[in-house]
Protein backbone atom coordinates (compact mmCIF):
# COMPACT_ATOMS: atom_id res chain seq x y z
CA UNK A 1 0.00 0.00 0.00
CA UNK A 2 3.06 2.01 0.70
CA UNK A 3 4.52 3.10 -3.04
CA UNK A 4 7.83 3.84 -1.94
CA UNK A 5 10.72 2.31 -3.78
CA UNK A 6 10.51 -1.26 -1.86
CA UNK A 7 6.56 -1.10 -2.15
CA UNK A 8 6.87 -0.23 -5.76
CA UNK A 9 9.44 -2.60 -6.88
CA UNK A 10 8.00 -5.26 -4.93
CA UNK A 11 4.70 -4.59 -6.64
CA UNK A 12 5.64 -4.29 -10.06
CA UNK A 13 7.80 -7.43 -10.16
CA UNK A 14 4.70 -9.29 -8.52
CA UNK A 15 2.07 -8.48 -11.41
CA UNK A 16 5.00 -8.58 -14.08
CA UNK A 17 5.80 -12.23 -13.08
CA UNK A 18 1.64 -13.14 -12.80
CA UNK A 19 1.06 -12.21 -16.15
CA UNK A 20 -0.65 -8.70 -15.21
CA UNK A 21 -1.65 -6.49 -18.12
CA UNK A 22 -1.12 -3.48 -16.12
CA UNK A 23 -1.45 -2.49 -12.41
CA UNK A 24 -3.49 -0.47 -10.05
CA UNK A 25 -1.54 2.00 -7.76
CA UNK A 26 -3.43 3.08 -4.08
CA UNK A 27 -2.44 6.87 -3.94
CA UNK A 28 -3.63 6.93 -0.65
CA UNK A 29 -1.05 9.10 0.61
CA UNK A 30 0.50 11.03 -2.70
CA UNK A 31 2.94 12.89 -1.08
CA UNK A 32 5.01 9.70 0.04
CA UNK A 33 4.94 8.79 -3.32
CA UNK A 34 8.29 8.51 -5.37
CA UNK A 35 6.74 8.97 -8.86
CA UNK A 36 9.70 9.52 -10.48
CA UNK A 37 11.20 6.29 -9.32
CA UNK A 38 8.00 4.43 -9.62
CA UNK A 39 7.91 5.09 -13.68
CA UNK A 40 11.22 4.16 -14.01
CA UNK A 41 10.49 0.68 -12.70
CA UNK A 42 6.63 0.42 -14.58
CA UNK A 43 8.78 2.04 -17.80
CA UNK A 44 11.31 -0.89 -17.17
CA UNK A 45 8.58 -3.62 -16.73
CA UNK A 46 6.70 -2.30 -19.83
CA UNK A 47 3.93 -2.06 -17.62
CA UNK A 48 1.25 0.50 -17.77
CA UNK A 49 -0.86 1.89 -14.84
CA UNK A 50 -4.02 3.29 -13.64
CA UNK A 51 -4.03 5.27 -10.03
CA UNK A 52 -6.91 5.14 -7.70
CA UNK A 53 -7.42 6.43 -3.95
CA UNK A 54 -10.45 7.26 -1.59
CA UNK A 55 -9.89 10.93 0.26
CA UNK A 56 -9.06 10.83 3.96
CA UNK A 57 -11.30 12.67 6.76
CA UNK A 58 -9.43 15.66 7.18
CA UNK A 59 -10.13 16.46 3.10
CA UNK A 60 -13.27 15.10 2.50
CA UNK A 61 -15.06 17.02 -0.38
CA UNK A 62 -18.78 16.70 1.01
CA UNK A 63 -17.29 18.78 4.32
CA UNK A 64 -14.16 20.24 3.26
CA UNK A 65 -14.10 20.82 -1.02
CA UNK A 66 -10.86 23.20 -1.11
CA UNK A 67 -8.82 20.88 0.93
CA UNK A 68 -10.32 17.99 -1.19
CA UNK A 69 -9.09 19.98 -4.55
CA UNK A 70 -5.60 20.27 -2.85
CA UNK A 71 -5.41 16.76 -2.63
CA UNK A 72 -6.96 15.07 -5.76
CA UNK A 73 -4.32 17.79 -7.31
CA UNK A 74 -1.00 16.93 -5.53
CA UNK A 75 -2.35 13.17 -6.32
CA UNK A 76 -3.17 14.01 -10.45
CA UNK A 77 0.10 15.74 -10.60
CA UNK A 78 1.93 12.14 -8.82
CA UNK A 79 -0.23 9.96 -11.48
CA UNK A 80 1.14 11.89 -14.30
CA UNK A 81 4.71 11.58 -13.11
CA UNK A 82 4.16 8.15 -12.49
CA UNK A 83 3.03 7.85 -16.05
CA UNK A 84 -0.64 6.70 -15.50
CA UNK A 85 -3.34 7.45 -17.67
CA UNK A 86 -5.88 8.00 -14.94
CA UNK A 87 -7.10 8.73 -11.51
CA UNK A 88 -9.80 7.24 -10.30
CA UNK A 89 -11.50 5.90 -7.51
CA UNK A 90 -13.49 7.21 -4.61
CA UNK A 91 -12.26 10.36 -5.53
CA UNK A 92 -15.59 12.44 -4.24
CA UNK A 93 -15.18 11.60 -0.45
CA UNK A 94 -13.87 8.87 1.94
CA UNK A 95 -13.90 5.23 2.55
CA UNK A 96 -16.45 4.81 5.90
CA UNK A 97 -17.94 8.43 5.53
CA UNK A 98 -21.33 7.89 6.04
CA UNK A 99 -23.86 10.75 7.79
CA UNK A 100 -26.33 8.27 8.94
CA UNK A 101 -29.00 10.59 6.23
CA UNK A 102 -29.22 11.01 2.67
CA UNK A 103 -27.00 12.98 1.06
CA UNK A 104 -27.63 16.77 1.10
CA UNK A 105 -27.50 19.01 -1.30
CA UNK A 106 -24.98 21.36 -0.08
CA UNK A 107 -22.52 18.22 0.35
CA UNK A 108 -23.53 17.34 -3.04
CA UNK A 109 -22.71 20.91 -4.49
CA UNK A 110 -19.17 20.63 -2.21
CA UNK A 111 -19.06 17.32 -4.31
CA UNK A 112 -19.63 18.89 -7.36
CA UNK A 113 -17.20 21.74 -6.98
CA UNK A 114 -14.26 19.43 -5.80
CA UNK A 115 -14.66 17.22 -8.60
CA UNK A 116 -14.63 19.60 -11.24
CA UNK A 117 -11.39 21.92 -10.26
CA UNK A 118 -10.19 18.51 -10.12
CA UNK A 119 -10.84 17.13 -13.49
CA UNK A 120 -9.92 20.35 -14.75
CA UNK A 121 -6.21 19.94 -13.20
CA UNK A 122 -6.81 15.68 -14.47
CA UNK A 123 -7.61 16.74 -18.64
CA UNK A 124 -4.49 19.57 -18.12
CA UNK A 125 -2.15 16.86 -17.41
CA UNK A 126 -3.46 14.39 -19.56
CA UNK A 127 -5.23 12.09 -17.37
CA UNK A 128 -8.48 10.67 -17.42
CA UNK A 129 -10.49 11.30 -14.20
CA UNK A 130 -13.05 8.67 -12.62
CA UNK A 131 -15.51 8.48 -10.18
CA UNK A 132 -16.30 4.74 -8.25
CA UNK A 133 -19.67 4.65 -6.65
CA UNK A 134 -19.03 2.03 -3.25
CA UNK A 135 -22.06 0.47 -1.14
CA UNK A 136 -23.79 2.24 1.33
CA UNK A 137 -21.97 0.86 4.27
CA UNK A 138 -18.81 2.45 2.83
CA UNK A 139 -20.78 5.99 2.08
CA UNK A 140 -23.81 7.86 1.72
CA UNK A 141 -22.86 9.84 -1.64
CA UNK A 142 -22.76 7.91 -4.37
CA UNK A 143 -23.94 4.44 -4.25
CA UNK A 144 -25.12 3.50 -7.57
CA UNK A 145 -24.29 3.16 -11.65
CA UNK A 146 -26.87 5.83 -11.88
CA UNK A 147 -25.75 8.30 -9.10
CA UNK A 148 -22.51 8.25 -10.50
CA UNK A 149 -23.75 9.51 -14.14
CA UNK A 150 -25.88 12.24 -12.57
CA UNK A 151 -22.64 13.84 -11.46
CA UNK A 152 -20.23 13.26 -13.92
CA UNK A 153 -23.51 14.83 -16.32
CA UNK A 154 -23.73 17.73 -13.74
CA UNK A 155 -20.14 18.31 -14.28
CA UNK A 156 -20.17 17.90 -17.84
CA UNK A 157 -15.75 17.30 -17.77
CA UNK A 158 -15.16 15.11 -21.04
CA UNK A 159 -12.24 13.39 -19.51
CA UNK A 160 -14.49 12.42 -16.51
CA UNK A 161 -15.73 8.46 -16.75
CA UNK A 162 -18.00 6.25 -14.46
CA UNK A 163 -16.00 3.26 -12.97
CA UNK A 164 -17.90 0.73 -11.57
CA UNK A 165 -17.27 -2.32 -9.52
CA UNK A 166 -18.99 -5.35 -9.15
CA UNK A 167 -18.61 -5.75 -5.14
CA UNK A 168 -20.52 -3.16 -4.82
CA UNK A 169 -22.90 -3.79 -7.06
CA UNK A 170 -23.70 -6.79 -6.14
CA UNK A 171 -25.19 -4.99 -3.24
CA UNK A 172 -26.85 -1.73 -4.78
CA UNK A 173 -27.97 -2.55 -8.19
CA UNK A 174 -30.82 -3.94 -9.11
CA UNK A 175 -29.12 -6.44 -11.01
CA UNK A 176 -25.17 -6.37 -12.22
CA UNK A 177 -27.13 -5.52 -15.84
CA UNK A 178 -28.74 -2.92 -14.87
CA UNK A 179 -25.99 -0.84 -13.58
CA UNK A 180 -23.90 -1.64 -16.32
CA UNK A 181 -26.55 -0.41 -18.68
CA UNK A 182 -27.38 2.44 -16.47
CA UNK A 183 -23.64 4.08 -17.03
CA UNK A 184 -22.94 2.63 -20.28
CA UNK A 185 -22.25 6.37 -21.76
CA UNK A 186 -19.85 6.64 -19.43
CA UNK A 187 -18.23 3.42 -18.28
CA UNK A 188 -15.05 3.31 -19.18
CA UNK A 189 -13.52 0.95 -16.28
CA UNK A 190 -14.30 -1.59 -13.74
CA UNK A 191 -13.40 -3.67 -10.76
CA UNK A 192 -13.95 -7.33 -11.07
CA UNK A 193 -14.36 -7.63 -7.64
CA UNK A 194 -15.63 -10.81 -6.06
CA UNK A 195 -19.32 -11.17 -3.51
CA UNK A 196 -17.02 -11.42 -0.62
CA UNK A 197 -13.78 -9.93 -2.12
CA UNK A 198 -11.98 -12.76 -2.05
CA UNK A 199 -11.06 -14.88 -5.14
CA UNK A 200 -13.16 -14.33 -8.51
CA UNK A 201 -15.22 -17.12 -9.06
CA UNK A 202 -15.71 -18.57 -5.99
CA UNK A 203 -18.84 -16.08 -4.36
CA UNK A 204 -22.21 -15.08 -5.75
CA UNK A 205 -21.53 -12.62 -8.12
CA UNK A 206 -23.39 -13.30 -11.63
CA UNK A 207 -20.06 -13.37 -13.80
CA UNK A 208 -21.61 -14.42 -17.28
CA UNK A 209 -24.48 -11.32 -16.47
CA UNK A 210 -21.64 -9.11 -15.77
CA UNK A 211 -19.41 -9.91 -18.71
CA UNK A 212 -22.62 -10.58 -21.16
CA UNK A 213 -23.54 -7.19 -19.88
CA UNK A 214 -20.38 -5.27 -21.19
CA UNK A 215 -20.17 -7.39 -23.84
CA UNK A 216 -23.75 -6.23 -24.86
CA UNK A 217 -22.40 -2.39 -24.40
CA UNK A 218 -19.56 -3.37 -26.98
CA UNK A 219 -17.21 -2.20 -23.48
CA UNK A 220 -13.25 -1.19 -24.80
CA UNK A 221 -12.49 0.10 -20.77
CA UNK A 222 -9.89 -1.33 -18.26
CA UNK A 223 -11.10 -4.88 -16.98
CA UNK A 224 -8.95 -4.81 -12.88
CA UNK A 225 -9.04 -7.88 -10.82
CA UNK A 226 -9.55 -6.54 -7.58
CA UNK A 227 -9.35 -8.66 -4.31
CA UNK A 228 -7.84 -7.79 -0.48
CA UNK A 229 -5.50 -9.83 0.98
CA UNK A 230 -3.14 -8.87 3.53
CA UNK A 231 -5.32 -4.89 4.24
CA UNK A 232 -3.15 -2.57 6.44
CA UNK A 233 -5.38 -2.34 9.63
CA UNK A 234 -6.35 1.16 8.63
CA UNK A 235 -7.44 0.05 4.82
CA UNK A 236 -9.04 -2.98 6.74
CA UNK A 237 -10.75 -1.09 9.03
CA UNK A 238 -12.81 1.05 6.50
CA UNK A 239 -13.64 -2.13 4.09
CA UNK A 240 -14.76 -3.97 7.05
CA UNK A 241 -12.36 -6.55 5.98
CA UNK A 242 -12.07 -8.71 9.71
CA UNK A 243 -10.96 -12.13 7.95
CA UNK A 244 -9.01 -13.37 5.39
CA UNK A 245 -11.15 -13.85 2.10
CA UNK A 246 -9.26 -16.25 0.53
CA UNK A 247 -6.16 -18.63 1.79
CA UNK A 248 -3.78 -16.18 -0.43
CA UNK A 249 -2.76 -14.33 -3.05
CA UNK A 250 -1.40 -16.54 -4.42
CA UNK A 251 -4.68 -18.35 -4.71
CA UNK A 252 -6.31 -14.83 -5.97
CA UNK A 253 -4.16 -14.46 -8.97
CA UNK A 254 -3.92 -18.43 -9.86
CA UNK A 255 -7.71 -19.11 -9.88
CA UNK A 256 -8.96 -15.48 -10.14
CA UNK A 257 -7.21 -14.51 -12.97
CA UNK A 258 -7.38 -16.97 -15.41
CA UNK A 259 -11.51 -17.32 -14.63
CA UNK A 260 -12.02 -13.68 -14.94
CA UNK A 261 -9.38 -13.93 -18.59
CA UNK A 262 -11.77 -16.58 -19.66
CA UNK A 263 -14.73 -14.84 -19.43
CA UNK A 264 -13.20 -11.76 -21.08
CA UNK A 265 -12.08 -14.45 -24.01
CA UNK A 266 -16.11 -15.95 -23.73
CA UNK A 267 -17.74 -12.75 -23.74
CA UNK A 268 -15.33 -11.01 -26.76
CA UNK A 269 -14.20 -8.25 -24.55
CA UNK A 270 -10.60 -9.33 -25.26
Amino acid sequence: MSWDGEGAARAIAAAKSSGMDFIEIALLDPATTDAALGRKLLEKADLPAVCSLGLPEAVWASKNPDGAVDFLKLAVEKAAGLGATTLTGVTYGGIGERSGLPPTQSELDNVAYALEKAARHAKAAGLEFGIEPVNRYETHLINTAAQGVAMIERIGSENMFLHLDTYHMNIEEKGAANGILHGRDHLRYIHLSESDRGTPGAGTCDWDEIFAALGAINFKGGLAMESFINMPPEIAYGLSVWRPVAESAEQVIADGLPFLRGKAKQYGLV
